[in-house]
């Protein structure tokens, strides 16, 4: 099987991020956070298309319509489609001047959303119910990044960035409770990368992209590395499977701001198959 990265798309990305498979739709969207832009990628066609968001969107779901929610900046959460805007939440008070991160759709449409860090506080993740509530789930995180639950939704697993390590947490589908916080995966940015981006393959196995690691990881539940794919420029984002059979592994990178010190490469978009299939990712939902 193929086990070097070939770039489909370079749209030199700064922070590309959040991409995620639509299966209606057979293709892929993700986003620039700081550049403020959404892309959409068809592998078919080998069509591409991008949107100005306006302000940064930091994550975002399939939504049960087939929309996607975007996650931005100030706490707005908005539904989208084909450059069309329907704000679910204008703007969350305690999120003045700062965005939300990476997001995750449990399997009833609830979404786990992190908040960044800023100078003045920790970060967080918030739990939006399909009621429209927010409540604070997860407290004083370093970079709220990857999210990602076990096929039978017993277990959230969450990636901190500047902490450097990947949290396991219980999870309580019908109440949508975390319990039993521990480490399974602690790395040095100095010496192998940051976790990013993370998603499940179908056989309940974690992938996470590694930030100045130049590298996606392979790890069982346990955090023991399984495979390491080298990539040619050192920030690696994150990363979904999709394609007809959801054996196409697709990676975000970041970067470009800076080639000389990240790589030629940096900010672009690349493909893997490794002849393992993905699992499908949750939609969100809301009551009305």
């Amino acid at each position: 099987m193929e086990r070097k990265p070939e770039v489909i798309l370079n749209r030199k990305n700064v922070i590309g991020e959040g991409i995620l498979w639509h299966a209606d739709k057979q293709c892929f969207f993700w986003t620039d956070i700081p550049k403020a832009k959404l892309f959409k990628y068809k592998p078919s066609t080998g069509k591409a298309e991008q949107w100005e968001t306006g302000t940064p969107v930091g994550g975002f779901t399939i939504h049960q319509d087939g929309r996607l929610l975007l996650f931005m900046a100030e706490g707005a959460v908005k539904l989208w489609t084909d450059g069309k805007f329907e704000t679910v939440i204008e703007s969350i008070p305690e999120m003045k001047g700062n965005r939300f991160n990476d997001v995750v759709a449990d399997p009833l449409g609830r979404v786990f959303c992190g908040v960044m860090s800023t100078e003045k506080s920790a970060g967080w993740v918030y739990r939006l119910d399909p009621d429209k509530s927010v409540t604070k789930v997860i407290q004083n995180t370093g970079t709220a990044n990857g999210m990602g639950f076990s096929k039978d939704a017993k277990r959230l697993f969450f990636s901190d960035s500047k902490k450097s390590n990947i949290t396991i947490f219980d999870y309580d589908k019908a109440s949508g409770s975390l319990s039993n916080s521990r480490i399974i995966l602690q790395t040095s940015r100095s010496e192998g990368g940051s976790p990013d981006g993370l998603c499940m393959d179908s056989d309940d196995n974690i992938w996470v992209g590694l930030w100045e690691g130049s590298a996606i990881l392979q790890m069982d539940q346990n955090g023991k590395e399984m495979q390491r794919i080298q990539f040619p420029t050192s920030k690696i984002t994150t990363l979904c499977f999709g394609g007809e059979d959801l054996r196409d592994i697709f990676i975000t990178s970041a970067g470009a701001d800076d080639l000389e010190q990240n790589g030629q490469l940096a900010g672009a978009l690349f493909h893997l198959n490794l002849g393992i299939k993905g699992k499908t990712e949750y939609r969100s939902r809301f009551d009305n």
